[in-house]
């Protein structure tokens, strides 16, 4: 294993995330990684570094994300749930939902019965397989659904604001390529869950 850097008179190597070449970032994981350099010169914590900051910064984003949730008296989860059925645009199964909002089908039950109790889902029987629901918006559902997005579009764009066009495509092309890597090791179907 190679030496991250930062022991006794090596310099913190440059994540790209700092004021320029050899100045170490001042982001919150870039403390815990000096941390880690100072007490374990040894280990290499590049890893650390991307994974951490995709984490926190995953974190952060769905903290002030929710705020339009909030307002709406929707969790996130709910949220998910209400997204799939409007993005997909026809009904979904249960286990369809769970597949799409990468829940438990015991979560997915419950959350349906809580939006169904305020009016955003129907349910209906399948014709052949009493078992079986088929789960829809209502018209209230895809309502809510259409109003909170904007919002969300709009807390994203000013969030995004500090990267540039071509800086927002790289991100958005290293992260499609470490998704689909996960979704591989995974056994997940490839594409956008929301």
């Amino acid at each position: 294993m190679r030496a991250a850097g930062g022991g006794p008179g090596v310099p913190p190597r440059d994540t790209g995330a700092g004021d320029g070449p050899g100045v170490a970032p001042r982001d919150t994981v870039a403390a815990v990684v000096r941390q880690w350099q100072a007490v374990r010169p040894d280990i290499d914590t590049g890893p650390m570094e991307v994974i951490g900051r995709i984490n926190r910064c995953a974190a952060l984003l769905q903290q002030a994300e929710d705020a339009p949730l909030r307002r709406a008296g929707l969790t996130r989860p709910e949220f998910d749930l209400l997204g799939a059925l409007r993005r997909t645009g026809h009904e979904l199964t249960p286990g369809e939902l769970a597949r799409e909002t990468f829940s438990s089908g015991a979560a997915v039950t419950k959350r349906l019965k809580q939006l169904q109790e305020r009016d955003l889902v129907d349910r209906r029987p399948d014709t052949r397989d009493r078992r079986v629901s088929h789960v829809g918006l209502t018209d209230t559902g895809r309502d809510l659904v259409d109003s909170i997005l904007p919002d969300q579009l709009a807390y994203e764009t000013v969030v995004l604001a500090g990267l540039d066009e071509d800086g927002q495509g790289q991100l958005s092309g290293l992260l499609g390529e470490l998704l689909q890597q996960l979704e591989g090791r995974l056994g997940l179907s490839p594409g956008f869950r929301g």
